[in-house]
Order: C-alpha cells, then structure tokens, then sequence
C-alpha cells in the first residue's frame, strides 16, 4: 500500500489506514497481502476488534463470528475469531467456538471492507464476501464496530 510501512503498521491510526487502503489500487492491495507481511496486518487489524467494538449498540447480542480471510501466498486460509458476550468483544486467531457467523472473504477485500472502500452489500451480491449463518447479524456488523465509512 503506498506510504505504508509494515512493520510500523502498529502505529498507524485506523483513519490513516483507511486512507491508505482507499488510495491503494486492487493491484497494490492483493500485492500487500500475498506479501510476509500479511499475517502481521491481519493480526493487527483483528487485535483493533475490541477496542473499535460500540456496546452500547450491541444490547443483548451474543455472537461467534468466524471470518476466513482467503488467497494466503502458500494457498491457504487465515482464520479469525470475534466473540461478542456480555457487552464485550474478544479475538482469537484460533477459531474454537461454534459459530453462529462465518465470513469468507478475499484479503484485498477484506481490506477494502474494514477501510470502509467498499460496500459489504455489493460484495455479498457479487460474491467477493460470503456469509454463512446469521444474515441478519451480518448486516448488523458495521453496527456493532467503531469503523472508517466510505
């Protein structure tokens, strides 16, 4: 992505990210995420979860939501999970519960979609973000987190 560095990627604000990601092309995005550096920005992005998490728009939602980000270099999948109980929101890159969300999902996509570059709608209508289980609190998600908005 351009003017962003990796290994600082720590210190990066989420409104400077978005901005980033929204100057990025598609081509600089997938290049990024098929890079070393790509466990490192998931990581990231998925530690930031908790505190971006809004409870006071959550009332009584409890929810394990799996999100599989796809196109890993080695052809794999890298796999997250956000548990939101009681008001809180915890992330494990180790999915273990029942979920009652699955999200699949591109890594330049996904991307995109926590910047707030894209539309999850039209990702969903076009097939580039795949949710499986409860649709309803899929399209509640941008609810419950404290994201940039296109």
């Amino acid at each position: 992505m351009p003017d962003l560095d990796p290994a600082s990627f720590a210190s990066v604000e989420p409104a400077q990210f978005a901005s980033k990601v929204k100057s990025a092309s598609k081509d600089q995005l997938e290049a990024v995420m098929a890079s070393e550096h790509r466990g490192k920005i998931l990581d990231e992005v998925f530690s930031r979860f908790p505190n971006q998490f809004r409870a006071d728009k959550a009332g009584s939602t409890n929810a394990v939501i799996h999100w599989n980000i796809t196109g890993r270099p080695d052809g794999g999948t890298d796999s997250y999970e956000v548990v939101i109980a009681n008001g809180t929101c915890t992330v494990s890159d180790k999915p273990s519960a029942e979920p009652k969300l699955t999200i699949t999902i591109g890594g330049a996509e996904f991307l995109q979609l926590i910047a707030g570059a894209a539309n999850p709608m039209m990702m969903a209508m076009t097939g580039k973000l795949k949710p499986k289980g409860d649709l309803a609190l899929a399209a509640n998600l941008a609810n419950l987190f404290d994201l940039p908005k296109s």
